[in-house]
C-alpha cells in the first residue's frame, strides 16, 4: 500500500488494521459452560476459558471449567490406571472389568448430568471434582 499519494506526493493516512475480532465474544458464558462438559473433549474447551482474558471475571464459567477439567482427569485414572491394574490382577479381569466399565459410565453420565445442569443455569458441585474445583476456584482470584 502506497503511503505517499501518487499525483501531489503528500502523505496519506495509514487505515488501521481491523480489530482482532475475539473468538470467544460471539459465547455466552452459559455455552462456554455447557462446552467445559463435552465428554472426553471438555477438557480442550475448559483450557481455552481458563485462558481467555473474556472469561477471567465470570465465576461460574471459571467453575464449569475447573470441574470440567477434573471432570477429565477422573477419566484418565479411569482410562490409564485403573483399567491397566485390573488387567495386571490374575483372575480379576472379569469382575474388575465390570467396575471399570460401570465407572466410566458413570463419568459419562456425569458429563451428560452437567451439561443438563448447565443449560439451566445451575451450578451443581460433583462429589469431591466440585470441591477441587471449587479450591482451585479461590485461589484463582
Amino acid at each position: 500500500m502506497d503511503v505517499f499519494c501518487a499525483k501531489c506526493g503528500t502523505r496519506q493516512a495509514v487505515p488501521a488494521p481491523p480489530p482482532n475480532p475475539d473468538f470467544l465474544g460471539s459465547f455466552t458464558p452459559r455455552t462456554a459452560s455447557m462446552l467445559c462438559y463435552i465428554p472426553v473433549l471438555g477438557w480442550i474447551p475448559s483450557i481455552v476459558v481458563l485462558a481467555s482474558p473474556r472469561f477471567r471475571s465470570e465465576r461460574t464459567v471459571r467453575f464449569h471449567a475447573f470441574q470440567g477439567l477434573y471432570l477429565f482427569v477422573v477419566w484418565l485414572l479411569l482410562d490409564w490406571v485403573f483399567v491397566p491394574f485390573t488387567h495386571a490382577i490374575p483372575g480379576g479381569r472379569a469382575p474388575f472389568g465390570a467396575v471399570a466399565g460401570l465407572l466410566h459410565l458413570a463419568v459419562f453420565a456425569a458429563w451428560f448430568w452437567m451439561i443438563v445442569k448447565t443449560a439451566q443455569e445451575q451450578v451443581f458441585h460433583l462429589p469431591i471434582v466440585g470441591e477441587l474445583a471449587e479450591r482451585s476456584l479461590a485461589e484463582q482470584l
